[in-house]
């Protein structure tokens, strides 16, 4: 609970200095969440079988950005939320969107895993060890495992780690483009890093350097061209792994 606060208080804190949020705001975002918990309840799913039960525990990243976006206007967040709920996009960016919902196919939601672990990570992996093979090499010799860090970078919507304007253009291509964006940007993220990754491996410290330290410099706008070029030969494989995780319409 405490930790809950702290990051509220950090959130209010800075969005105050970025003047979008007006003095009584606390109230609003805290109504917010907590129509958002309400939300996901009603989608959860009902089976005993489900490992996905208990409902999710962490601060609500995406719901708080969006809110922050919508300059601290309750009923435009909640009437957002509610409409992107149903697109396949919000799976992944709203993590606790699918931590125990209907969307989720019986298997998926029996494994007891969220997309973001089974499916982006592993494709980050993938494509790691593809297109840049030093930076891959250098987590197997560090012992760190690059998914667990994109894990956290996703999990917390890149708050902590990005500028503002760059977390927000991080969902907005997401939006627009396609969910697997979110795999190029961690992959183009790790290419900016690229030098201190290779760094800080060997002086056995990478693992404290990209938990703790923000992504300086990093501009979704200079890596754009760079993940579009990774959407051309990736995207088809990508996007029906995606897809799949949903419940199919009958």
């Amino acid at each position: 609970m405490f930790c809950f606060y702290l990051k509220l208080f950090i959130y209010f804190s800075y969005g105050k200095r970025l003047n979008l949020l007006r003095e009584n705001a606390e109230n609003d975002l805290c109504q917010v969440l907590m129509h958002c918990e309400n939300f996901l309840k009603q989608t959860s799913i009902k089976s005993s079988q489900c490992s996905l039960r208990g409902g999710y525990v962490s601060y609500d990243w995406f719901a708080s950005s969006i809110f922050l976006i919508m300059r601290g206007n309750k009923e435009k967040t909640v009437k957002f939320l509610q409409q992107f709920s149903h697109l396949l996009v919000s799976a992944f960016l709203w993590i606790p969107q699918l931590h125990h919902s209907s969307h989720l196919s019986v298997d998926t939601a029996a494994s007891g895993i969220h997309p973001v672990y089974f499916c982006s990570a592993h494709y980050v992996e993938m494509l790691l060890k593809a297109e840049l093979p030093l930076v891959f090499s250098a987590f197997h010799m560090a012992g760190f495992a690059p998914s667990q860090i994109c894990q956290q970078w996703l999990m917390q919507c890149f708050w902590n780690y990005l500028d503002w304007s760059e977390i927000c253009h991080y969902i907005s291509i997401c939006i627009f483009l396609g969910p697997d964006y979110q795999i190029y940007m961690c992959i183009s993220v790790l290419k900016h890093l690229q030098q201190e990754i290779l760094q800080h491996t060997q002086n056995q410290d990478l693992q404290v350097f990209l938990k703790e330290e923000a992504l300086h410099e990093f501009r979704v706008s200079d890596y754009f061209r760079y993940m579009e070029n990774l959407a051309l030969t990736y995207r088809p494989v990508l996007l029906r792994d995606m897809k799949n995780i949903r419940v199919q319409s009958t």
